[in-house]
C-alpha cells in the first residue's frame, strides 16, 4: 500500500463535484466569479475560499458579541449571533450533503449571512430600518460589508445567497445553495430559541403546543431532525421544499415563538433602551463624521456612513460607546 500523500488540488477536487454531486448542485467550475477578477487558487475551489475568507473577517469574529434573542444574558449557554451562525451552518452542512448540493457553497452562504446584523438584533435592525433613508436590511448590510467595508471579494453565488437569505425576499436566491441557508435559519433560531427561553423560564415545555411537541419531539435535536426530515421527505429533483405537514408546524412554531418570547411585554422597555442607544449613536456620528474610522466612510450621505458603522457595532462595543458621549 503506498501510504505517501496525494495532492488533491482544485482541479481534483473540482471533478469530483463533477462525479459526486446532484446535476441541481452549483458546481465551483461554473461559478459567474467574482466582482473583480482574480486568479484561480492552487488547491481551493472558489467557495472554499469564500468560506475561508469569511471566517478569518473582522465581520465574523464580532458576531461573538450580538444579540441573538436574549440581550446580555447572565447564563453561559444562550445563543449569541455566532453560535447561532454556527448552528445554521452545521444544518445547511447536512442538508447539502444528503441531498448531493455543495457543502462549501452552502457553508460560504451559512457563515456569511448574518454578518450585518446590528447590535441588539433585530431590535436594533428596527431602529436602523426607521433612520435609514431608503431603509435597513442586514442581509444587504453583510452583502455591503463583504462587498465594501471589509471588501472580500467573495463570489456571485455566495453573495447573491447571502442577500435573498431571508424569506421576505420573494425574489428565490440563484442557487439551491442559497434556498439551503433559508430553510436552515430557520429551523435553527426556532430550535435554539426555543432552548433559551425554556433555560430562562420565559417559557414552560406545557406552554409549547401540543401539537408542536407531537409532531416534533423534545425540544433540541430531536425538533432539528424531525424539520431537516420534513425536507428530505419533499424536495425533488428540480425544488427545495418543506413537506406541507411539517412546515405548517414549523409556521405554528414560529407564530407561538413571536407572541410568547420575541415580542413579550417584558422586553418592551428593554427593547426601548435598546433602541435609543443605537438611535443616539446614528445621530452622534452624524454630527461628529470625523470620529468614523475611514473604511466605514463609503458614502457622501453622513447618515448612511454613520448607520454603517453603528450596525457593525457589537452590544457591548454600543453600550460602552454610548456610556462615552453621555
Amino acid at each position: 500500500m503506498n501510504d505517501s500523500f496525494i495532492l488533491r488540488d482544485r482541479k481534483w477536487r473540482e471533478t469530483n463535484e463533477r462525479i459526486t454531486l446532484s446535476s441541481n448542485a452549483m458546481l465551483s467550475e461554473n461559478s459567474k466569479g467574482r466582482l473583480s477578477h482574480e486568479e484561480h487558487d492552487e488547491f481551493r475551489t472558489i467557495f472554499e475560499r469564500d468560506r475561508d475568507r469569511i471566517i478569518h473577517s473582522k465581520a465574523f469574529r464580532r458576531l461573538k458579541h450580538k444579540t441573538q434573542v436574549f440581550i446580555n444574558p447572565d447564563g453561559d449557554h444562550f445563543i449569541t449571533r455566532m453560535t447561532h451562525t454556527l448552528n445554521v451552518t452545521q444544518v445547511g452542512r447536512s442538508i447539502s450533503k444528503t441531498l448531493g448540493l455543495n457543502p462549501d457553497l452552502t457553508e460560504a452562504i451559512c457563515l456569511g449571512h448574518d454578518v450585518g446584523h446590528s447590535p441588539f438584533g433585530h431590535t436594533g435592525e428596527e431602529i436602523l430600518n426607521e433612520m435609514h433613508p431608503n431603509g435597513w436590511s442586514h442581509s444587504e448590510n453583510s452583502v455591503k460589508i463583504f462587498s465594501k467595508i471589509e471588501n472580500l471579494n467573495l463570489s456571485v453565488e455566495t453573495i447573491d445567497g447571502i442577500e435573498k437569505h431571508p424569506w421576505r425576499y420573494t425574489e428565490k436566491p440563484s442557487t439551491q445553495e442559497g434556498m439551503i441557508c433559508r430553510f436552515a435559519d430557520r429551523i435553527a433560531y426556532l430550535s435554539h430559541d426555543v432552548e433559551d427561553a425554556l433555560r430562562a423560564n420565559v417559557i414552560k415545555i406545557s406552554d409549547i403546543p401540543n401539537k408542536i411537541t407531537k409532531e416534533l419531539g423534545t425540544p433540541g435535536k430531536q425538533w432539528i431532525n424531525s424539520l431537516i426530515s420534513g425536507i428530505f421527505k419533499a424536495s425533488n429533483s428540480n425544488e427545495l421544499v418543506m413537506d406541507s405537514e411539517i412546515g405548517e408546524i414549523m409556521n405554528e412554531l414560529r407564530e407561538f415563538m413571536f407572541e410568547n418570547v420575541y415580542l413579550r411585554k417584558e422586553t418592551n422597555d428593554q427593547r426601548k433602551e435598546c433602541k435609543n442607544i443605537v438611535q443616539t449613536l446614528v445621530e452622534y456620528f452624524i454630527e461628529n463624521k470625523n470620529e468614523l474610522p475611514k473604511n466605514y466612510i463609503q458614502s457622501e450621505d453622513d447618515i448612511e456612513n454613520s448607520i454603517d458603522y453603528v450596525a457593525g457595532m457589537t452590544d457591548r462595543f454600543a453600550i460602552s460607546t454610548f456610556g462615552k458621549i453621555n
